[in-house]
């Protein structure tokens, strides 16, 4: 037994072992559009997984994870997923703050937010967008400027993930007021429990709030807790964009296969597979997934070295269309009864929360058209888009 194949089998020996009793409720809770679902269970839960040493398992050692191999990393994402585990409270936490911290954080920012990010006792959410720079983060407006040993920060983020249940956002701010477009950029690390921080969920498609407006004004934050050197925001920003992308979506993937099964399944019950063009996009889906997988996994081999380049953006755009495609393919095996609610007054379906909720993938995180800029000009060296 080779020592992944070995690293799997702990895992799913310790899932099995340990999603029982007070937490076997918790199988299947939580996720995109779901997020409400159980939160301080899961967080408990969580929790459990710290205490065991299961989480951050892809982190080195000296910064409290388990120094896993990339091949680990992939088989530890995978088992999770495939235990239906519930969905993690502290993913942009562990998967994209701590990462850039390993990568350009001080020792003492190390020492101050890696090992509560680890044992799950702070949670963090990302201010990237604003309504006037959204997927083109380099149109940022919110400010902050420096007074004396601390900065003071002023602006408006939207469609941040979990600000409401975080207690810390990174935040990308322009620190040069003179500045333009990606340059003068600033990578702030900002407590939320303080005055001048006003968070606000808003209401989507699936009935949920997941997403929030998120106010400063004139908010505070210590001097230190700047990543990387004023100015430098950008290049901290884009390598943050990058370990989001990274191996965590192996184990995304397994949902969506679950996913696409699932959907075969209503198919074939329901009638809907003896449709033709019902078949043949069930076919196209199940081959475009594959595809998902495999250029998942050549973009973590080329990365494997330092933080994931501009490549990954080809992964964002084909796995946020695919599971549009799904949603949309959803609401035709379900027919015309997949219009109708189960109950009032907005009681949802999985298909139908799925269809709703999909239509975000496109958009959040680097919408499409941007993806397709960055490969274009990043990756393909074509001549950069015009810009007024």
């Amino acid at each position: 037994m080779t020592s992944v194949e070995k690293f799997r089998a702990e895992i799913r020996g310790w899932l099995s072992a340990h999603l029982t009793g007070e937490f076997a409720d918790l199988r299947g809770r939580g996720g995109p559009g779901r997020e409400h679902e159980a939160f301080d269970e899961r967080l408990a839960w969580e929790r459990h997984m710290a205490a065991e040493g299961w989480t951050c398992v892809g982190w080195p050692e000296e910064f409290g994870g388990r120094g896993a191999t990339l091949e680990q990393q992939v088989a530890f994402h995978e088992e999770y997923a495939l235990a239906c585990a519930p969905a993690r409270v502290n993913h942009i936490g562990e998967q994209l703050l701590g990462p850039t911290l390993v990568a350009f954080g001080t020792p003492e920012q190390r020492a101050r937010f890696l090992p509560r990010i680890v044992a799950v006792e702070e949670l963090w959410c990302q201010g990237y967008s604003e309504p006037e720079a959204g997927s083109d983060l380099a149109g940022v407006r919110t400010r902050a400027e420096r007074d004396g040993d601390a900065w003071v920060v002023t602006g408006q983020k939207t469609w941040t993930s979990l600000a409401h249940a975080s207690d810390w956002c990174f935040v990308v701010a322009r620190t040069d007021p003179g500045s333009h477009r990606h340059h003068g950029l600033s990578y702030l690390l900002v407590p939320l429990d303080q005055p001048g921080v006003e968070i606000r969920p808003i209401t989507q498609l699936t009935g949920t709030s997941e997403f929030n407006e998120v106010f400063f004004d004139g908010a505070r934050t210590d001097a230190a807790h700047i990543v990387g050197a004023p100015g430098d925001g950008w290049q901290v920003a884009m390598a943050t964009l990058g370990f989001e992308r990274g191996v965590s979506t192996l184990g995304q993937q397994v949902g969506f296969r679950q996913e696409l099964e699932a959907l075969v399944a209503l198919a074939r019950s329901n009638g809907a597979a003896r449709d033709p063009l019902i078949r043949d996009r069930l076919a196209r889906a199940w081959t475009g997934l594959e595809t998902i997988r495999f250029n998942a996994l050549r973009m973590l081999d080329a990365s494997a070295a330092g933080a994931p380049g501009p490549e990954a953006s080809i992964g964002k755009i084909f796995w946020a269309t695919w599971h549009r495609e799904l949603g949309e393919l959803a609401m035709d095996v379900r027919g015309a009864g997949g219009m109708l609610a189960e109950g009032g007054p907005y009681d949802l379906d999985d298909w139908q929360r799925l269809f709703l909720f999909s239509r975000s993938d496109t958009l959040y995180a680097g919408s499409n058209e941007i993806q397709r800029n960055i490969i274009a000009e990043r990756v393909l060296g074509l001549p950069r888009e015009a810009r007024a």
